[in-house]
């Protein structure tokens, strides 16, 4: 049985060149702008939206998919992880018909979620993006043709900005033992310019040029179907966070590459899609944290620091929510902090 089940609906292809204009479906189940026919066959790129709660970012995340012209064929699916403080699924029904919905009756974390996405995508390639995310002119085609040429890749990623411009690393270094005592932690600010963290950040990389990378940011991640019929899907016991470690983390065993392509750009809101819910998003990503651990480091040697690991992460995670309570009593975040 293939890790990647076929489509059982059809969904909708957006299919340049020409305006991304309201387009009528054919009956082989391809919607298409222009009067060229198509098939699921010539589907380039399947974005895949992961959507939580965050109606306001999304419309503008899907304006700027079907708003542009796109050389590639794209077709666009947006899972809905049972919003439930918004009307984000009657707003993609109504003003993105272009869009295929697939409306999840209860939140089941971002990687069955974008599982979930990728059973119903019928791309050569398949981009994961985050809802809270702008793509930029052209950045689809760069994405597709670029996989196309690189047949050994198997997931590259844009670069990302902050949305006042600034650059956001979204590529980074597996993550060590040595980065996980210096990150973000009191050693870290003792000792900010330490050579742990200075490599998990590639501080000294520019994010100006092409590079093969250990793994790159999950908001906006192009997958190769090649590649995840061989690694495997998203591991689905990573309900948020570093589950995009763990996929490149798989790539690099099997032996694809994962590359940063600057050349495409999306602006991405860091936190726009888990707002809501800011100290269980603490709690699951610290939990994540100890997972990737467990999953992949505790064995031989790793197997002695488990406990030291525990402890670490345990204690980076209290004073990460104490820190957001603080910053809340004290009037610097709008919503009183869940979970």
């Amino acid at each position: 049985m293939p890790l990647i089940a076929p489509p059982v609906n059809v969904p909708p292809v957006i299919n340049g060149p020409g305006p991304a204009t309201q387009p009528s479906i054919s009956n082989n189940g391809v919607l298409d702008g222009t009067a060229a026919s198509g098939t699921a066959a010539q589907v380039a790129l399947s974005v895949v939206i992961l959507n939580w709660n965050a109606r306001d970012y999304l419309v503008e995340a899907l304006q700027s998919i079907v708003g542009q012209s796109w050389r590639c064929a794209v077709e666009v699916i947006v899972v809905d992880n049972a919003s439930n403080l918004d009307d984000s699924v009657e707003m993609v029904r109504r003003d993105f018909p272009q869009a295929q919905l697939i409306a999840q009756p209860v939140n089941v974390g971002f990687s069955a979620g974008n599982n979930i996405g990728l059973r119903a995508a019928r791309g050569r390639h398949i981009f994961f993006l985050n809802p809270d995310t702008v793509v930029h002119e052209g950045a689809l085609d760069v994405l597709a043709e670029w996989m196309d040429a690189h047949p050994r890749a198997g997931v590259c990623g844009p670069k990302l900005l902050n949305p006042d411009g600034t650059l956001q690393k979204s590529c980074r270094a597996f993550p060590s033992f040595g980065a996980g005592l210096f990150r973000s932690t009191f050693l870290g600010r003792l000792f900010p310019n330490n050579r742990w963290t200075r490599s998990y950040l590639m501080e000294d990389f520019s994010h100006d040029r092409e590079a093969s990378v250990d793994w790159l940011s999950g908001a906006a991640l192009c997958a190769r179907r090649e590649a995840l019929e061989e690694v495997g899907v998203w591991d689905e016991d990573f309900f948020m966070y570093c589950e995009d470690v763990d996929l490149c983390y798989r790539m690099k065993a099997a032996g694809w590459d994962r590359v940063y392509v600057p050349q495409a750009v999306v602006t991405h809101r860091i936190g726009g899609s888990s707002d809501y819910a800011q100290g269980k998003a603490i709690r699951r990503h610290h939990a994540s944290m100890l997972r990737f651990y467990l999953k992949h480091h505790a064995r031989g040697p790793g197997l002695l620091l488990v406990p030291l690991a525990v402890l670490g992460i345990g204690l980076r995670a209290l004073a990460a929510v104490a820190k957001l309570y603080w910053k809340y009593w004290k009037g610097g975040v709008p919503h009183r902090p869940r979970g």
